[in-house]
């Protein structure tokens, strides 16, 4: 029960006081040593005559209850048990005196049903007013202990005042004025709205408001329940904003990927490719521009390749900008410093770094986890593409870095072996494999003991090695799988024109195009091989231009089929005479029939007569 001054108890039949005489327990107030007022049930329980008179000469244990407000500071309350008579206390203690609220300490009767209902109410877990609607604007009349907890407002704040004290300015206007039409025309309603404590705070309200008959049906009040629901509203409010976030991510990484998409597959060139990448990642409104860099060791910097939006600088790779930090951790890196969100993604395939990709939030906007992922698969989708364009250069440049490694590792296949036996390789070409889809394979002239290299081959789980020709301390053997160097080299845009390998060492030749990030994939083979060492490192051109294009010509003519069986009859020696191979052991090499190798064989050569003898 709230705080009740003397001065409100004294003012006639205040609402407080109309509230009070309809209580079952005891309420007395306290101020200047008398008891100023008495309720109906003090009155007529504890014997309290008219007012003013002593407590001490009405109430048995006034001695404890003086101790206990002596105790009680101004503002708070405090419980009492008292044991001489069959009640508890409640001392209530304000600036102007004390309000003291007896509660039977005995088990109630089943039959004291007005007491049940008014304890019920009071101690309910939710908050509950009543107004009346008889007096003018409908003010409240009762309040119980939760409402008070809620809201903060004592009994004296709220009693005689309307219910939309708790509104303010980010109150609904709409669900208030359902309210409003609820109580006017006499029917439930049940609302959630934003309301304010007290002490100005905000907090989420389930209101349910119910009018109250009589037994004419005439409403006589009205009932209200209260329910604090912040946790959850906020949780649902959450849950909506990221959903509309998810929504409005999904709807502009769509657009985003599929342009992204058609600019990796449809762009001629790297340069053509990364423009319009920045271009439309620029042209989104979240964003402020993108740019791509490339680190250049020689002036240890990022120097910047491309931009859209924005006109960076170049950067230095001991810097803290996200752009160097990326790089070495082939990570995403984010930094709000400036006032301005930079999310920088490592451009990296294959193990090659191909740059970074730096794109600039619009504001100090944080990229959370989502968007974080789908920019990420931008920049794979970046690289893959800058890949493809630096691998199909491989055969359209002259422009090349002539790169010699020594490798010794047993994960090259053709050191593995030579480390196994006394043979000697030697690399002839990359071919299609026969059966395998796009899988390729690599031909060796292998110079030894045949039948070691095979016990030597089906030792080793990670080589697979078929010998398509043996002649005397001599054959035309196929490697393939993980351990082959050549097929891992050629999707990383790299061209190997010969390989060496004896005594458990392997000297690889190799050409990367001056364009290409050729620090980078040398990087990328000495943290893939073991033992690897730099043996040269020199820029050329190519020579046999008419050469070169004279075979390009011929393989993009010939089919898969035709090319192998054309390649392995020379390759074996079958135009020599005599033959050391027949035509039936390369059909078998091929998988096929040897009518239908004679087939391909014959096929490809009269592409090859056609190619020598006739224009174009």
């Amino acid at each position: 029960m709230s705080d009740i001054d003397a001065e409100s108890v004294e003012e006639g039949v205040s609402p407080s006081r109309a509230a009070l005489e309809h209580l079952v327990d005891p309420v007395v107030a306290v101020a200047d040593g008398q008891i100023t007022y008495a309720n109906e049930a003090a009155r007529q329980t504890l014997g309290v005559p008219d007012v003013p008179v002593e407590p001490g000469t009405v109430l048995d244990e006034w001695s404890v209850l003086q101790s206990a407000i002596d105790q009680t500071t101004v503002g708070t309350a405090r419980g009492i048990e008292l044991e001489r008579t069959p009640y508890d206390a409640r001392v209530h203690r304000d600036d102007d005196g004390t309000t003291i609220v007896f509660r039977s300490n005995i088990g109630l009767e089943p039959t004291d049903d007005r007491v049940v209902k008014e304890r019920a109410i009071n101690e309910a877990p939710v908050g509950i007013t009543i107004s009346d609607p008889d007096r003018e604007d409908n003010p409240l009349v009762y309040i119980n202990d939760a409402y008070r907890e809620i809201t903060g407002y004592s009994y004296d704040d709220v009693v005689g005042r309307n219910c939309r004290l708790l509104q303010g300015p980010d109150s609904d206007e709409e669900t208030i004025a359902e309210m409003a039409a609820a109580v006017d025309e006499d029917y439930p309603v049940t609302v959630e709205i934003k309301n304010y404590r007290k002490d100005g705070t905000e907090f989420w309200n389930e209101v349910t408001i119910a009018p109250v008959r009589n037994d004419e049906g005439e409403v006589t009040n009205y009932v209200g329940f209260q329910n604090d629901i912040t946790a959850r509203k906020e949780a649902e409010l959450a849950l909506e904003r990221r959903t509309e976030e998810l929504e409005y991510i999904l709807d502009r990484v769509e657009g985003l990927v599929q342009d992204v998409t058609a600019a990796v597959a449809g762009s001629t060139d790297r340069s053509e490719l990364e423009t319009a990448v920045c271009d439309r990642i620029a042209s989104e409104d979240a964003y402020e521009g993108a740019w791509i860099g490339e680190r250049n060791p020689a002036t240890g910097m990022i120097e910047i390749k491309t931009s859209a939006g924005v006109s960076p600088d170049p950067i230095s790779t001991d810097a803290g900008h996200p752009a160097a930090v990326t790089l070495p951790n082939e990570a995403v890196a984010v930094d709000t410093a400036g006032g301005t969100t930079l999310a920088a993604f490592p451009l990296f395939y294959n193990d090659i770094e191909y740059g970074v990709l730096t794109v600039h939030v619009d504001g100090d906007r944080e990229v959370d986890d989502r968007e974080s992922i789908v920019l990420s698969a931008l920049a794979r989708a970046v690289a893959s593409g800058v890949n493809a364009r630096e691998t199909s250069r491989v055969l359209e440049t002259d422009a090349v870095v002539a790169v010699d490694l020594e490798i010794e590792d047993e994960a090259v296949a053709p050191a593995a072996l030579a480390a196994d036996t006394d043979c000697r390789f030697e690399y002839r070409r990359s071919v299609h494999r026969s059966g395998s889809g796009s899988e390729t394979s690599s031909l060796f002239t292998v110079i030894g003991d045949v039948d070691e290299l095979t016990d030597a081959a089906a030792a080793r789980d990670d080589v697979d090695c078929r010998v398509v020709v043996d002649r005397d301390e001599r054959c035309l053997a196929e490697l393939a799988g993980e351990a082959d160097p050549v097929a891992w080299l050629s999707e990383r845009g790299v061209r190997t024109k010969a390989i060496e390998a004896e005594d458990g060492r392997a000297v690889l030749t190799l050409e990367i195009p001056r364009s290409a990030n050729v620090r980078s994939i040398v990087e990328a083979a000495e943290d893939r091989y073991d033992r690897t060492d730099v043996r040269s490192f020199q820029q050329r051109d190519r020579d046999g231009r008419s050469r070169q294009e004279f075979a390009a010509v011929l393989e993009s003519d010939l089919t898969d089929r035709q090319f192998a069986a054309l390649q392995r009859a020379y390759l074996g020696g079958y135009f020599e005479w005599p033959r050391p191979t027949t035509g039936e052991e390369l059909a078998q090499s091929m998988d096929v029939s040897r009518p239908t190798f004679h087939e391909h064989l014959r096929s490809a050569e009269a592409k090859l007569c056609r190619a020598f003898f006739e224009d174009g």
